[in-house]
């Protein structure tokens, strides 16, 4: 059996694999970096069953499980392209969770003492990319097709991991998109960019968040903009209680991602059980 190295050259073809099935570039750039740190743990030592078995205790001792299975679904991805079906790895088992942790998911009230502290800074640009986030549902990644165009036409058409869905953009967040694209000179292409145009990164919108948090109250340990995602499911599920539409809002191809989402918390889950009045 020939031995198993991981080579820049491999890398190289799993990457064009990954944009050839059209995986977003956040996914992209997640699975790379997944089997990077992989790459570290193991060193200049050739890849077996028992290294990666290691590396798989090392991610249970150091992350969340549910992180955990997210970098070993990356590394077994890359081991059946690579044909190092010996190497795969079952993921963990997880009980789904009847309720989530309060010191994860952000509050409607968090939220908008987020809004406040963007505000209070003058940093309309953040203010806006938060609501509009969680004013849509999108993800972080989709922001670019938040254009001049699609705010004039009230809705924006979204192509993400080989599936297009159209967003609506309320009218109020329509108007606040407006006139700041009119005071930013800002006539076509995207809304959200930096002062020479470019699309604003992942990493600078997480950075900007977090220096939020401070002024806000909020932990930073809530402060991410996967979060507002979250709270847009939450909110639209406890009015609609339609499960298939959201999941269609949102983009998923699987309704179990979207229950993900719609999980109550700790608080609404322990008010829910004390109305049953079963203890006498």
């Amino acid at each position: 059996m020939s031995k198993h190295i991981i080579t820049s050259t491999i890398l190289c073809n799993f990457k064009k694999h990954l944009h050839e099935n059209e995986k977003s570039r956040a996914t992209i750039e997640k699975y790379l970096r997944d089997i990077g740190k992989f790459a570290v743990y193991a060193g200049n030592a050739a890849v077996d069953k028992d290294t990666v078995l290691d590396y798989k205790a090392a991610l249970a001792r150091e992350y969340a499980l549910a992180s955990a299975n997210s970098m070993l679904a990356a590394l077994n991805a890359f081991f059946r392209f690579a044909e190092w079906y010996d190497c795969c790895v079952k993921q963990f088992k997880l009980q789904r969770e009847a309720f989530c942790p309060e010191e994860k998911e952000l509050t409607r009230d968090e939220y908008v003492a987020l809004i406040r502290a963007a505000d209070n800074k003058n940093n309309k640009r953040l203010s806006l990319l938060l609501q509009t986030i969680c004013g849509t549902g999108i993800r972080v990644s989709e922001l670019c097709f938040i254009t001049a165009d699609a705010v004039r036409k009230g809705e924006a058409v979204v192509s993400c991991k080989g599936k297009t869905r159209r967003i609506l953009i309320v009218s109020a967040l329509r108007k606040k998109l407006l006139s700041y694209a009119k005071e930013r000179g800002i006539s076509r292409g995207m809304i959200f960019v930096t002062k020479n145009g470019n699309p604003m990164s992942r990493t600078n919108i997480w950075t900007e968040m977090k220096r939020l948090c401070e002024a806000a109250g909020v932990s930073p340990k809530k402060v991410f903009p996967h979060n507002l995602r979250h709270l847009f499911a939450r909110t639209f599920y406890k009015m609609e209680k339609d499960i298939v539409k959201l999941a269609d809002i949102l983009g998923h191809s699987n309704i179990n991602t979207t229950r993900i989402y719609t999980v109550s918390t700790g608080t609404e889950h322990r008010r829910k059980m004390e109305k049953m009045r079963l203890i006498l």
